[in-house]
């Protein structure tokens, strides 16, 4: 059953790939939940008092989805994909102004949660988003691997499928950038006190 309604999530993104506007309102009931379900998530890890609510991110990853022309969208799992690199960035877009008028207010993120991440502490989404840019620096396809299981919420087989790679790739490269990460984000913390 569910693999019937990938199959027609995928059906309806290719359509929409060859101009077919109506694919668009088909598919929104079908991504709508899920994606509400993973801007919880990530809305779940933050600070009381935070003004971005999970139907403004998802409205807004939609909004930016939308006038992205130039992705050809190949299956649902690319879509989620590339919609966890869009949430990212509103996230982090979305820190960085509060923390600026704030001086605080970072999203937290716990990378326990995120997969099993081997980490004990919590870390903001920016500093986050500022190790993933340092990962992607010297391997861009580890840290694109961390940023479909956590902020796409992608299973390692989806990952390996989006990226076309084998999945005891995906299993090793998702291990060795969990440990890289929890590397970098604990020293992080052991600089600040």
């Amino acid at each position: 059953m569910a693999s019937s309604l990938q199959h027609e999530v995928t059906q309806m993104l290719l359509a929409w790939n060859e101009g077919d506007e109506t694919a668009l309102a088909r598919l929104v009931p079908h991504v709508e939940a899920e994606l509400h379900a993973l801007a919880r998530l990530y809305l779940s890890r933050e600070r009381p008092g935070h003004t971005l609510q999970a139907t403004a991110l998802v409205n807004e990853a939609f909004m930016r989805l939308v006038d992205t022309k130039s992705v050809h969208w190949q299956n649902r799992a690319h879509f989620f994909g590339i919609t966890a690199q869009v949430m990212r960035r509103i996230l982090v877009d979305h820190a960085r102004r509060r923390n600026q008028k704030r001086g605080g207010d970072l999203l937290r993120v716990s990378l326990v949660e995120a997969g099993n991440v081997a980490a004990e502490r919590d870390t903001g989404v920016i500093e986050l988003d500022d190790a993933l840019k340092m990962l992607a620096a010297f391997d861009p396809r580890k840290s694109q691997i961390v940023e479909l299981k956590f902020f796409g919420g992608l299973s390692e087989e989806e990952i390996a499928e989006v990226m076309t790679l084998s999945l005891r790739t995906v299993q090793r490269d998702w291990s060795l950038a969990r440990a890289w990460l929890y590397k970098e984000l604990s020293k992080d913390g052991k600089n600040d006190g």
